[in-house]
């Protein structure tokens, strides 16, 4: 078992000693560069499998071996696994590449699955309009949370992780810590800066504290967030779940109906590739559809 405290570090006694300080000096890289402690702790258990079940030496692992556990491992595997364990192993092969513990690299690019890229889960305008409807009934520190995902298109794990004084309610602009650690400044709409001043003035005595907390007057976390959500989602009738990275995705499709342009929607959302952003473009937005029935009939 990996102590929480270092999970950067793999304890693993199945991988041969020499193998595993390369391990984690690679996983000891991806935390001095910032990489998420979710990211990192996922490619240390991709790569403690990988190494238990191919049990070749590292210096002596070639092509074939990798295709031959391939072969086995990708046996009733969706192609998304396939290639989030290539993208591991494949990352782990270039650190040894550039540290010159392998002479070669070993993984091949064809073997990547093709995958098509699903277009993210969003709200209709219908949709979004009964979401905030049924949201009017919730407690304020429920309804002023909705708000913020929705108009500041939030990760939940950046909203769990906000203070108070984090956020400025007169300029609606919140400052974040994204992935790999990374701060930027967020906005958020008139209305939910009224509901989170109302919500704020039960906790008149708290000026420190998480901004939004629970029941026991501690952090809201991700999991919180999400049962928040996806009973809202209920009580508004969607046939889809309502889970907060749906908000986020409404937050962008509705930011590029208004004529948002994508630097803007990627700066908002802490996006460091522009790619990731460009997905919402090729959402047909209600006012995309408007405008060409009414041009086409």
């Amino acid at each position: 078992m990996n102590n929480s405290d270092n999970y950067w570090q793999s304890n693993s006694e199945a991988i041969p000693l020499e193998t595993r300080v390369i391990l984690n000096e690679y996983l000891l890289s991806m935390k001095l560069s910032n990489k998420a402690e979710a990211t990192i702790k996922k490619y240390r258990w991709i790569l403690e499998r990988f190494f238990r079940e191919c049990t070749i030496q590292l210096e002596e692992l070639t092509s074939d071996d990798v295709l031959h556990w391939l072969n086995e491992f990708s046996e009733g595997k969706k192609p998304k696994t396939i290639d989030l364990f290539l993208s591991a192993i494949s990352s782990f092969f270039q650190f040894c590449l550039a540290e010159e513990y392998m002479d070669t690299m070993v993984i091949k690019k064809r073997w990547r699955p093709k995958i098509p890229h699903a277009l993210p889960k969003y709200l209709t305008e219908q949709e979004y309009t009964r979401v905030k409807m049924a949201a009017e009934s919730l407690s304020l520190r429920n309804r002023s949370l909705i708000l913020f995902l929705f108009s500041s298109g939030c990760r939940s794990s950046e909203a769990s992780q906000l203070n108070i004084p984090d956020v400025q309610l007169e300029k609606r602009t919140a400052i974040v810590k994204g992935k790999g650690k990374k701060i930027r400044h967020i906005h958020f709409s008139e209305e939910c800066a009224l509901v989170l001043k109302e919500y704020l003035a039960t906790r008149s005595s708290d000026l420190e504290g998480p901004l939004f907390q629970n029941k026991f007057g501690q952090r809201l976390t991700k999991s919180g967030i999400y049962a928040i959500t996806t009973k809202l989602g209920k009580q508004a009738g969607l046939t889809q779940s309502l889970h907060p990275h749906c908000c986020r995705h409404t937050f962008a499709t509705n930011m590029l109906a208004r004529g948002a342009n994508i630097e803007f929607i990627a700066d908002e959302m802490g996006h460091a590739d522009l790619n990731t952003t460009r997905v919402y473009a090729r959402i047909p937005t209600e006012d995309m559809l408007l405008a060409y029935q009414n041009k086409m009939g």
